[in-house]
C-alpha cells in the first residue's frame, strides 16, 4: 500500500472527496452512500485522515483497515471513528447502501456531549469488531439519522444545534447499548499499542494530572508501553500520521477548547491548568493546532460563554 496521506479536514472536504453535492451545514452532514461515487480508481492506495466524528451504516462487503488491524464487514453494520484516525479502504471493498453521519469536533465544543463524548468507548475501536445491528436497531437508528437531516436542512436558528446534538446523543446511546447486546460475553483478545496509548493519553487528561505533573512528556507514555520514546514516536507517525508530541499536543488543544467555551477563565488560567508554566507557550501550541488564537476562537462562539 501507498503511505501517500489524503486529509479531509472538513465536511466540505468529505463532500468534495464523495462528489457529492455543496453541504447544508458547514459543521455537520448525512451522506446518503446510495448517491454517492468515487471516480478515483486508486482510492484504495492512500491512507485517509479524518478531522471529523463519523458514524456510518452499510451494507458493505470488503474490509477496512483501522491503524493496523483489518475489520471485515457484512450487511447491517455499524462504525465509528474518532478524529485524527488513519482509515484506510481496500480494493475490494463494495459499498451497496448506507449513510455516513459525519460531524467538526467544532460542533460539540463547549456542548454537554462535548465534554463526555470520550465515555463512548466505540469511538476508539477498543472492541476491535464493527458493531452488527438487527433490522429492529437500525429502524430506530434511522429515524434519529432523519431527524438531523432535517432539522439542519431547514433554516438554521439558535436552537438547531442544541436539538441536533440531543439526537447525536441518542444515536450515541443507543450504540453504546447495542454493543453492551453484542460484546456481553465477548473478552477482549490482546491490545494494539496504539490503541493502548490513545487509552492512556485519555487517562491522564481525564484525571485531571495536568496541574500536578504538568504537560505529560513522551517518555511517560513509552514506560508505560515498556517502549523507548523514539519507537512509539516512529511506530504513530507511521500508523497514524502523527507522532507522540503530537498527539499530545492535540490533546491539550481538544481540552483548552472545552474550558474557552464552558468556563469564563482567562487563557492564562487555563494555560496554568493545562500544565504550561508560561501562558505564551500554550497560545503559541493552540494556534499552530487550531489555526487561531485561544481568544478568537471563544469569540467564535459568544453564546456559549
Amino acid at each position: 500500500m501507498s503511505e501517500a496521506f489524503i486529509s479531509i479536514k472538513s465536511v466540505a472536504d468529505l463532500h468534495h472527496f464523495y462528489n457529492y453535492r455543496s453541504p447544508k451545514h458547514p459543521l455537520i452532514t448525512v451522506i446518503d452512500l446510495k448517491n454517492v461515487s468515487r471516480s478515483d480508481e486508486n482510492f484504495a492506495d492512500y491512507l485517509y485522515i479524518l478531522d471529523l466524528y463519523t458514524i456510518v451504516y452499510k451494507k458493505f462487503k470488503g474490509s477496512l483497515k483501522y491503524g493496523r488491524s483489518n475489520y471485515d464487514f457484512q450487511e447491517g453494520t455499524l462504525m465509528f471513528t474518532a478524529p485524527n484516525q488513519v482509515m484506510s479502504p481496500s480494493a475490494d471493498t463494495e459499498i451497496e447502501e448506507g449513510w455516513f453521519l459525519a460531524f467538526h469536533p467544532d460542533f460539540i465544543y463547549g456542548s454537554d456531549l462535548g465534554k463526555k463524548i470520550q465515555k463512548y468507548s466505540f469511538f476508539q475501536y477498543e472492541s476491535n469488531e464493527a458493531l452488527h445491528i438487527s433490522e429492529d436497531e437500525k429502524i430506530l437508528l434511522d429515524e434519529v439519522i432523519a431527524r438531523i437531516k432535517k432539522e439542519y436542512s431547514q433554516n438554521i436558528d439558535r436552537h438547531t444545534q442544541g436539538l441536533i446534538l440531543n439526537q447525536i446523543e441518542m444515536l450515541l446511546n443507543y450504540s453504546d447499548r447495542f454493543y453492551d447486546r453484542q460484546f456481553f460475553t465477548r473478552n477482549k483478545t490482546g491490545n494494539d499499542i496504539t490503541q493502548r496509548f490513545e487509552i492512556l493519553l485519555n487517562d491522564f487528561f481525564n484525571d485531571d494530572h495536568l496541574i500536578e505533573k504538568g504537560i505529560p512528556e513522551v517518555k511517560y507514555f513509552a514506560e508505560k508501553l515498556n517502549l523507548s520514546s523514539n519507537y512509539l514516536s516512529d511506530l504513530l507517525s507511521k500508523l497514524t500520521g502523527k507522532t507522540t508530541i503530537e498527539h499530545i499536543h492535540l490533546k491539550l488543544v481538544d481540552k483548552a477548547k472545552n474550558t474557552l467555551l464552558g468556563t469564563t477563565k482567562s487563557v492564562s488560567e487555563i494555560a496554568y491548568e493545562l500544565g504550561f508554566e508560561h501562558p505564551s507557550h500554550f497560545t503559541k501550541i493552540f494556534k499552530t493546532k487550531a489555526g487561531i488564537s485561544p481568544l478568537h476562537f471563544r469569540k467564535q462562539f459568544p453564546e456559549q460563554n
